[in-house]
């Protein structure tokens, strides 16, 4: 029997609040952390001396082809070594650097349903050999970062041509503590499905996975928005909250307050980077936050697990910040509202499947990691 995906076990860092994925790359099949970029092209790693058997990729091939087809182009001809030289972006630092595209082994650990069972190997992974010094501001003892974007060369994409008999989708299922990320299969295809959402990814200017926002709701009351049509929003896991542009951000805060203090929350003074705090002691009871999508029977419901961050036992803050007056992106959801939720990105339909495991039997950190000495 077939399995069902691939699987690589995921951990939050608790001081940078990045999530960090574990991989097995190399001839010797050593174990690197690399940060969780959903959005990021590819996989770029820093220079290590211990990979002695990753190969360079030359600036004529077809494979710097490939590198060269991601949005924005960038791949450059390297007289000096004939190389194939293209930019790598730390996303949480934004700091870019040129690194050398090269291939490796990979190993992946392998889902059947119910626990991991086996390992396969890719021969010849291509990701970035770049610089240490991007490295800068990544959790402690990350070497790089693992990019799931829709692009030739992304983690999922490479691995759909590996393996051909998996479809080009994965999925995140993310935790304050640990969770995982799954090539090519639903983990709880059976135990969610009437559960889950669906709503159409859509393309922007800049790299990434978009949904429309129609409207955004309070305890069921819509926010007045000057807008016209809809608001592409970006999902995120190297952004820690929920940000909304400033305009956005303060009608929402105004709606917000007014609904918390009618359920008799008690404001308190904020505590950085929160600007609105309450009193832990009603913390069952909080206002319902929607993005409503293509339609009013389309939502996205964020509900107080992932709206509201515990700073201490008697403070609570809403997890939402102001991502200024001319962001890039007038809405990123960010990792605390995305985890332990369900979401399925499948880049063959260019579709987003989502579901909340809040309530449900099976949790994002039910999965457990890959034993090195299984490989």
């Amino acid at each position: 029997m077939l399995p069902k995906a691939a699987i690589f076990p995921v951990s939050k860092d608790s001081s940078t609040l990045q999530y960090v994925a574990r991989v097995f790359i190399g001839e010797s099949l050593d174990s690197v952390n690399l940060v969780v970029d959903l959005n990021g092209p590819l996989v770029w790693m820093a220079k290590s001396a211990s990979h002695q058997s990753q190969q360079p990729i030359r600036s004529c091939s077809l494979k710097c082809s490939m590198a060269n087809s991601i949005r924005g182009g960038g791949a450059e001809y390297n007289p000096s070594s004939m190389s194939c030289t293209l930019p790598a972006e730390n996303t949480i630092s934004r700091m870019s650097k040129s690194g050398n595209l090269s291939e490796d082994m990979m190993a992946m650990e392998f889902w059947d349903g119910i626990r991991s069972s086996s390992f396969a190997k890719s021969e010849k992974f291509l990701f970035l050999s770049s610089p240490n010094l991007l490295l800068k501001g990544l959790a402690h003892d990350a070497r790089g970062m693992l990019g799931l974007g829709d692009s030739r060369i992304s983690l999922p994409s490479q691995f759909s041509t590996t393996f051909g008999f998996f479809e080009r989708k994965f999925s995140v299922c993310l935790s304050p503590k640990k969770g995982a990320v799954f090539l090519g299969g639903n983990p709880f295809e059976t135990q969610i499905s009437s559960s889950m959402m669906f709503t159409p990814l859509i393309s922007k200017k800049s790299e990434g996975y978009y949904i429309d926002v129609g409207s955004i709701k309070v305890s069921g009351k819509k926010l007045a928005l000057d807008q016209k049509g809809s608001l592409g929003a970006k999902i995120s896991t190297t952004v820690p909250y929920t940000t909304f542009e400033s305009t956005i951000y303060a009608g929402f805060v105004e709606s917000y307050v007014s609904a918390a203090v009618s359920m008799n929350l008690s404001r308190v003074q904020s505590v950085a980077p929160f600007e609105v705090c309450f009193s832990s002691k009603h913390m069952g009871n909080v206002p319902s936050i929607d993005l409503v999508l293509q339609s009013e029977l389309v939502k996205w419901r964020i509900d107080g697990e992932n709206s509201m961050v515990v700073v201490s036992e008697e403070m609570m803050c809403l997890g939402f910040l102001d991502g200024g007056v001319n962001p890039r992106d007038s809405i990123v959801v960010g990792g605390h509202q995305i985890e332990d939720h369900l979401l399925e990105f499948n880049m063959g339909n260019s579709m987003l499947g989502f579901a909340s495991l809040l309530k449900g039997e099976k949790k994002c950190s039910d999965f457990e990691a890959a034993d090195r000495e299984s490989l």
